[in-house]
């Protein structure tokens, strides 16, 4: 008997309850935790733990993610970074550079529009945009 990891079992469970936001930002995934952290009260830390490598053309590639759980409910919140050393996470969404998802809970559309409205008012960020499960081919170099 064989046992098989059924893998479209698992996107589907990971990604129940998210939302994902899309991130075009000329910055520093540390310096754009800070801002989001003293501007927008959140408290992201990096999560080594939770880091996703990518094996592509013999070589390693290392994403890291930040991670905020809100206090007054169950909402997550992890920051990934969309690019290592010319190696996209997501290579579909070559043009962003983070991807925020929001995971555990369902956050509602005025308080997702509240949310990016307010990371536009941070320095550095051009464009952000909510991205469709249907439009990620990827989804499983997400999971972690």
């Amino acid at each position: 008997m064989k046992l098989r990891i059924d893998n479209d079992l698992m996107v589907e469970e990971f990604f129940e309850d998210t939302r994902l936001l899309g991130i075009v930002a000329s910055i520093e995934q540390y310096r754009f935790c800070w801002y989001l952290n003293q501007m927008l009260n959140f408290d992201f830390r990096i999560n080594n733990t939770i880091e996703i490598q990518l094996n592509k053309k013999t070589r390693k590639y290392f994403f890291p993610i930040y991670e905020y759980g809100e206090q007054s409910g169950t909402i997550k919140h992890y920051l990934y970074n969309n690019h290592d050393d010319g190696e996209y996470l997501l290579p579909e969404f070559k043009h962003l550079d983070f991807l925020w998802l929001i995971k555990d809970d369902i956050m509602h559309d005025n308080e997702v529009n509240l949310l990016t409205s307010s990371i536009k008012s941070i320095p550095h960020v051009q464009l952000i945009t909510e991205l469709t499960n249907e439009k990620i081919k990827n989804k499983q170099h997400l999971i972690f």
